[in-house]
């Protein structure tokens, strides 16, 4: 018997520990998919893969030059695909770094017009000693990204990159290499270049199989062709969030030697047919107590989950137990129509040291932390709730698929103090939206006091003033509030549409309003002269400026020198990202006084020549 299940509830991993790089290495390249996203989570993703920082999520947020630095060093390097109109928004002003996001996150639709679910990091890193081969990560998780305290489930799958295919990774190669032909609006020819080749490196990966398993699978539904099922077995076990009667019964129908368990959650097995439950041998929800582990705290207004999350089919055949993890629930869009998008990763081993479903379902292993479900303990959902949870959905779906798109040019204020630049929302065609009773939207760097009433106009097909706001502002991100008509209830959800007019400088001008003093353009010198993935780079920008201490002190006798002719002689890539933002620093605007401190820039006019130089020997 296995020491240790394999869903034991005891391994627990930090959803930051899984996009580190193994020892030696540095992150390169990742693609990564998910239903839903928050924009926090989303912005401290680049600062777990490019500087190392180990903190958690919201340790990461407090400090902007580590997430400014983090976006800037996987620019063109993170494509996440994100189901649209599933981003999560806040009545309150998000953070204007967010708009560094605009290319790195994209939205796409389901092809079989359900919804796009799959939630997969797949990662390359490069060697820190180059004769040394590059390596591959893939993650299948049932975790989005977002802030959720759920229980959730992830496989972490390490390799290298072979000569030839492997047949066994077809499937998720090809699920990769497929995301741009489901983007709502056009993806890049440099984003697509990424892709194709990430895809290419995962088709070729040959895995390390983690222990006690001796293989593993890959699959996909909502692309086309017949939607995986779990096959026919001796025993089954399921844990799903969510399920429906119609593939409850499927499943029952899959083992032969004793009715399968299913662990769930009360108000999904509530709306449950008696018949369909009287099919399985045990059926259980999440305990009470296990949903007040210590974990990330849920914002406010956002759709964050809490409880059960992870999703496992667990079958025995044979001498065999297999464990199937990804994004698919026991529903039929996941299992029978083939509707939503699903990746699925299966790995096989012998029963004997991977457990039965049993030990895994049961005491022993994550039954640990569930109780058994009673009948009755809730109420059968409201079908008035469901009918208003599709007409909300609907129109969600109707903004997110119609053809808007922003446009935004310099604004006529006659103060010539502050640029001020105004922004509006234009349709191309009226909007199905006639079972709302409102609709408000508003940019999602100025929160909701800034919003506008768009109901009647988009409706009538009219465009919509969104007022006029600074540079810094401007982001292709509007955050939607929906009311229902019929009661009142809300959705509130953000979604990125094509922005006409941006000027080149708002970039500039971000990093502006982060690096606004001679500290914070000196500490993030400091960030650009460290290696990518040092460690000690995460550390400096972890420090605050109100507990910089002895930095504060020693911030004037710092060894840029030494450390800038040390990147000269590593090749001058660093030396590059200096003069990117010097050049952006300058071509912004913003108030205050310059952050580039007088002599950095006699100084750094010595090395801007020996750069030159140094490029020109190297083209000859």
């Amino acid at each position: 018997m296995p020491a240790k299940t394999s869903l034991d509830p005891e391994q627990r991993v930090l959803y930051g520990d899984n996009l580190q790089a193994p020892p030696g290495y540095i992150f390169d390249a990742a693609v990564a998919t998910t239903f839903s996203l928050d924009f926090e989570t989303a912005l401290a993703a680049p600062v777990s893969l490019a500087l190392f920082a180990a903190e958690n999520r919201d340790e990461i947020l407090r400090h902007p030059l580590a997430l400014l630095e983090g976006a800037e060093r996987i620019a063109g390097r993170l494509a996440i695909f994100t189901d649209a109109g599933r981003i999560l928004a806040s009545s309150a002003p998000h953070s204007r770094l967010c708009s560094l996001l605009e290319r790195t996150i994209i939205e796409v639709t389901a092809p079989q017009g359900g919804a796009f679910h799959p939630k997969m990091w797949a990662l390359r890193f490069t060697p820190v000693q180059p004769n040394e081969p590059p390596r591959l990560r893939v993650l299948v998780l049932s975790r989005n990204l977002t802030c959720d305290r759920s229980w959730d489930i992830a496989l972490t799958l390490d390799g290298a990159i072979s000569r030839r295919p492997r047949r066994g990774n077809r499937p998720l190669a090809q699920f990769i290499r497929q995301l741009p032909d489901s983007a709502c609006a056009a993806v890049d020819e440099d984003t697509r270049a990424l892709i194709e080749q990430l895809s290419e490196d995962i088709r070729r990966a040959e895995w390390s199989i983690p222990e006690p398993f001796d293989s593993v699978s890959f699959a996909v539904n909502g692309l086309g062709g017949k939607p995986w099922q779990p096959d026919r077995c001796a025993r089954l076990g399921v844990i799903s969030p969510f399920c429906d009667d119609a593939a409850l019964d499927l499943l029952a129908s899959l083992p032969h030697r004793e009715p399968p368990r299913l662990i769930s959650r009360s108000d999904q097995l509530a709306a449950l047919s008696p018949d369909t439950l009287a099919q399985f041998a045990q059926a259980a929800v999440l305990d009470e107590m296990a949903t007040t582990e210590d974990g990330e705290e849920a914002e406010a207004e956002t759709e964050t989950l809490q409880g059960l999350h992870a999703k496992a089919f667990i079958a025995e055949s044979g001498r065999d137990t297999s464990i199937t993890v990804g994004s698919g629930n026991a529903t039929r869009p996941a299992l029978l129509s083939g509707r939503n998008v699903e990746l699925f990763a299966t790995l096989t081993g012998r029963r004997s040291r991977v457990g039965s479903v049993e030990q895994i379902m049961g005491p022993q292993g994550f039954g640990r932390l569930t109780r058994e479900f009673r009948p009755g303990e809730l109420a059968a959902p409201d079908p008035e709730r469901r009918a208003v949870e599709a007409r909300l959905e609907e129109a969600r779906r109707s903004l997110c698929r119609s053809e808007l798109t922003l446009h935004c040019q310099p604004a006529e204020t006659g103060d010539t103090a502050d640029s001020l630049w105004s922004v509006r929302l234009v349709p191309t065609e009226p909007l199905p939206l006639e079972s709302m009773s409102a609709l408000a939207v508003w940019p999602i760097t100025r929160g909701e006091g800034h919003r506008r009433e768009a109901l009647e106009a988009l409706c009538a097909g009219r465009p919509v003033d969104l007022g006029a706001m600074p540079l810094i502002d401007l982001t292709r991100f509007m955050a939607f509030r929906l009311m229902d008509a019929a009661t009142d209830s809300s959705v509130l959800f953000s979604t990125g549409f094509d922005l006409a007019g941006l000027p080149a400088e708002r970039h500039g001008a971000i990093m502006r309003w982060v690096i606004d003093s001679k500290e914070t353009f000196l500490r993030y010198l400091q960030l650009l002269l460290a290696e990518l993935g040092e460690p000690f780079a995460a550390a400096l920008a972890a420090q605050t400026d109100k507990g910089a201490g002895g930095w504060r002190a020693a911030a004037d006798d710092m060894p840029l020198l030494e450390e800038m002719v040390r990147a000269l002689c590593r090749g001058g890539e660093q030396l590059q990202a200096i003069e990117r933002l010097i050049s952006r620093l300058d071509s912004a605007e913003a108030g205050g006084p310059n952050p580039i401190p007088p002599d950095f820039r006699t100084l750094w006019e010595t090395f801007r020549v020996a750069l030159k130089a140094k490029e020109s020997t190297d083209a000859s």
